[in-house]
């Protein structure tokens, strides 16, 4: 498997202007301890520790090439949506992360591919700031798959998801801010349990809540980690959608309809998950993720979908890079 693309890598910049505004003391900012060392603050909390591989192009390259990963796709921290403040304040903060996500991917302007982020808690103003971010490089956006208790079926987030299929921007689709309780506040259950349960539910939006019914089909939008449950719970969905369509019978047509409208990455991390995923989405609509650099994520990129034994060469080949050379919108050459 040759040319990968990987669909799902992150970048924090090195550092940022105080970004304390409206969002009171908590505000993120990183800590330097190191040429290679760094940890992001939200106030006096320590969030997460990070290396250079965050923001240094050198760093990424040399792992990329290790890995044998062509191109990058460079997304935001969901850390820094910053969508529980106020949209004027969201905005400023979006400009300044879009405009440090050009610098970082400039040394390799053909291998990383940056995408923006948006105050989607102001569709207008996130519209705005969409076009703004194509017209200087971006090639796509990430945004979060909640803001506040709106999932991605309300008005405004559609709207967005609207503009986003007129302008032929690709969408990647991230979970953050999962629910909080002692529960999950062990063994990283946040992240085990919470994070895929978000994804699952923010397909769940874009299927019950009628928006694949709404928005141009030639919405071109990817979720991240596989998907979260979506793919092992699909039978239940249309299950429930026959058995109490006067409950859940917004969309239009059962969930098994909507399979083709949108993509997955790969970051299962498990061949037979995998299996299910592709079983479930299609060989044409999973790409390769990775969660690059964080340590939940997937060294050496892409291996599982490598040593796969189910898949053929031709569908190595779609999951790989022929995928996101579509969503993307790149040439095969």
């Amino acid at each position: 498997m040759d040319r990968v693309i990987d669909i799902h890598t992150h970048y924090v910049p090195r550092g940022w202007p105080d970004l304390r505004g409206d969002g009171g003391p908590d505000a993120p900012w990183l800590r330097l301890e190191t040429e290679s060392d760094a940890v992001i603050m939200m106030g006096t909390k320590e969030f997460r520790r990070i290396r250079s591989d965050c923001w240094d192009a050198e760093v990424r390259l040399r792992d990329m090439d290790t890995d044998g990963v062509r191109t990058q796709v460079v997304s935001p921290t969901p850390a820094f949506f910053n969508y529980g403040r106020s949209g004027r304040e969201a905005a400023r903060i979006a400009r300044i992360f879009n405009d440090l996500a050009l610098e970082i991917v400039e040394p390799a302007p053909d291998r990383l591919i940056p995408f923006c982020q948006v105050p989607l808690q102001d569709p207008d103003a996130a519209c705005r700031e969409l076009e703004r971010c194509v017209a200087a490089g971006h090639r796509g956006v990430e945004i979060g798959n909640h803001v506040g208790d709106q999932d991605l079926d309300s008005e405004g987030v559609v709207t967005f998801l609207q503009h986003c299929a007129a302008l032929d921007v690709p969408v990647f689709v991230h979970p953050w801010d999962m629910a909080s309780s002692p529960r999950l506040d062990r063994w990283m259950a946040q992240w085990l349990t919470a994070m895929p349960a978000e994804t699952h539910l923010s397909i769940l939006a874009m299927i019950l809540g009628g928006v694949f019914d709404r928005v141009d089909d030639r919405l071109k939008i990817c979720f991240a980690h596989g998907g979260g449950s979506f793919a092992f719970w699909l039978g239940r969905m249309e299950n429930a959608w026959h058995g109490r369509n006067d409950v859940i019978g917004t969309s239009r047509f059962p969930p098994s309809h909507y399979l083709g409208r949108f993509h997955v990455d790969s970051v299962v991390f498990d061949e037979r998950a995998l299996r299910l995923l592709v079983d479930t989405v299609g060989a044409d609509r999973v790409m390769v993720g990775s969660d690059y650099p964080y340590p939940l994520g997937e060294r050496p990129v892409g291996q599982v979908v490598r040593k796969s034994q189910f898949l053929d060469d031709t569908e190595r080949r779609q999951i790989g890079h022929e995928n996101a050379e579509r969503f993307l919108g790149l040439s095969s050459s």
